[in-house]
């Protein structure tokens, strides 16, 4: 194809990660191009399988939500639950409710449940809703090989799969090429952080009859407990094809052995499966030094990885994809400062070290379970093993499962462009799997659903939002947005308020976090504040505002 050769944006591969920076700078009107090597998404490597609450909300807000769902082989429906056994087939163990945020009606909590997915299905449609958009460049089969950065621009050479080599130059480029991120090394920009020694693997096959000799409900997740190494099971369609994680003896042993192992005995001899593909793999808990320079930014598993422990892999990294996108938009279209870009590290470093910090204990949790000699025996000495061995696997486990308190909770609570109260904010060591709703600046708007049954989400404006509660005079705010140029709708709730003070407005930013609150402004108050969350200025209100 014929590569641009001048772009606002070049964006550094095409998985989930980058497509989404994709579609929010394309929704708006921010031309781009996307370099990804892979001229076609492989359904056989399904690699990351869930989709959270915040991915889809922000799904959501792009108008995909539905989409996403409608790709998924696995209905919301089908399960919310994670259910543990001493093999597939074998005797179960405990059962876990309400996993991930999962649920089959609508919660107050949030706009959009999230979504058991494989990641090629999300990619896919992810493509083509690029592909809808007239400001964006899909460039398939195309690297990064290079860059430069030099006098106010970035020179990229990208490279196809038969060594042509084309020369790009772009204002901003954000790196999203996973863990051996070439942006990263290109910005020699090391990494920190431990590897687990331990090599897993994940197999795709497919097993026609297997499903019905599963003696457990439906679930999302099967977790394999016994007196030899774990592993885990998932559906990825409700025909015939699953999806396992193993610990084999080597990383070049047949994984079919261990398959058939961990299916279990119950399972007929004569049980027909064929594996489709093999990926080996190792845990890693990396976070770049820093996550870019002033024009190149590391986004997704270019700046952190963690152990998959929980799902938050490319769901972290689709909030650092938003966190970016609507900056460079803003600064692009002349209303954002350059300290709002420089904002993106001070933001998302912190919820990185979060959720490696949670992922890794989930991690850790799981790797303590002790599992008795008697698991798997029959009677009731098997019994009483079982029994117990269920209530360690529950403990140890939930927080995996029930963390909402790290998808919604998490706050900016050290940001350059957050006016910031004398409310304290949270503490670092939170609760992860509680979720509170608060209107603390830096945290995500509380979510509620209108009179009218839409979302409270579905009122935002696609810039700055400023939210009354009925006696509260939105023009000293909206004279000082029109000055500057920014993009600002008002959204009045009425006096039944939103979660804590109704005496207070709310101004909330396009990735939905509350960039401050308040009582009544002068237009120079006003100002002083946008000067803040759009352009880092140090001048500061009292809380009075």
């Amino acid at each position: 194809m014929n590569l641009p050769a001048s772009t606002s944006v070049l964006i550094a591969g095409g998985g989930p990660v980058g497509l989404s920076a994709a579609v929010e700078l394309g929704k708006r009107g921010v031309d781009c191009v996307v370099l990804e090597p892979r001229t076609e998404v492989s359904p056989l490597r399904p690699r990351a399988k869930f989709t959270s609450v915040r991915t889809m909300e922000h799904f959501r807000r792009w108008g995909i939500a539905g989409r996403i769902r409608a790709a998924a082989p696995v209905p919301g429906s089908w399960s919310q639950s994670v259910m543990a056994a001493t093999s597939l087939t074998g005797p179960g163990l405990t059962r876990i409710d309400d996993c991930l945020g999962l649920s089959a009606t609508r919660v107050e909590t949030f706009a959009e449940p999230s979504q058991q997915i494989p990641q090629p299905a999300v990619e896919q449609v992810l493509r083509d809703v690029v592909g809808e958009l007239d400001d964006v460049t899909l460039a398939l089969g195309w690297s990064l090989h290079s860059l430069t950065e030099a006098d106010g621009e970035v020179v990229v050479e990208a490279v196809d799969g038969e060594g042509a080599i084309r020369r790009i130059t772009a204002q901003y480029v954000l790196g999203c090429d996973g863990g051996g991120s070439t942006t990263r090394q290109c910005l020699d920009i090391p990494t920190v952080g431990p590897d687990v020694s331990q090599h897993y693997t994940t197999v795709v096959f497919r097993a026609p009859d297997l499903a019905q000799h599963v003696p457990h409900a439906p679930a999302v997740q099967y977790l394999i407990f016994n007196p030899r190494p774990a592993a885990v099971f998932g559906r990825l369609d409700l025909a015939d094809t699953w999806w396992a994680g193993m610990v084999l003896p080597s990383p070049d042993a047949d994984p079919s052995v261990k398959l058939r192992e961990v299916i279990g005995p119950e399972a007929p001899d004569d049980l027909e499966y064929e594996i489709l593909c093999a990926d080996n793999w190792q845990v890693r808990m990396r976070l770049a030094e820093t996550f870019g320079t002033s024009r190149v930014f590391l986004v997704g598993d270019a700046a952190h990885l963690n152990p998959p422990t929980g799902g938050h892999g490319y769901n972290t990294g689709v909030g650092d994809a938003v966190n970016i996108g609507w900056k460079l938009a803003a600064t692009l279209r002349g209303w954002g400062g350059h300290r709002l870009l420089e904002s993106y590290d001070a933001e998302r470093r912190a919820i990185a070290t979060d959720t490696i910090g949670a992922a890794t204990a989930n991690l850790m949790a799981t790797l303590g379970i002790q599992v008795p000699a008697g698991a798997d025996l029959p009677g009731p000495e098997g019994d009483r093993a079982r029994s117990a061995l269920g209530e360690r696997i529950r403990l140890a486990m939930s927080p995996e499962f029930h963390s909402l308190g790290l998808v919604l909770g998490y706050e900016y609570s050290d940001s350059p462009v957050i006016v910031y109260d004398d409310e304290p904010a949270i503490e670092h060591e939170r609760d992860v799997t509680v979720y509170v709703p608060t209107t603390r600046p830096g945290a995500r708007l509380p979510h509620r659903w209108l009179a009218d049954g839409r979302s409270l989400y579905d009122d935002l404006g696609a810039g700055l939002t400023l939210i009354t509660f009925g006696d509260h005079d939105p023009g000293a705010m909206t004279q000082a947005a029109r000055a500057r140029g920014v993009p600002l709708t008002h959204l009045d709730l009425g006096p039944d308020g939103l979660v804590q003070d109704d005496r207070m407005s709310l101004l909330v930013r396009p990735d939905q976090h509350i960039a401050w609150r308040g009582g009544q402004l002068s237009p120079e108050s006003a100002d002083v504040i946008l000067g803040r969350v759009l352009d880092g200025n140090a001048a500061l209100l009292s809380h009075s505002g």
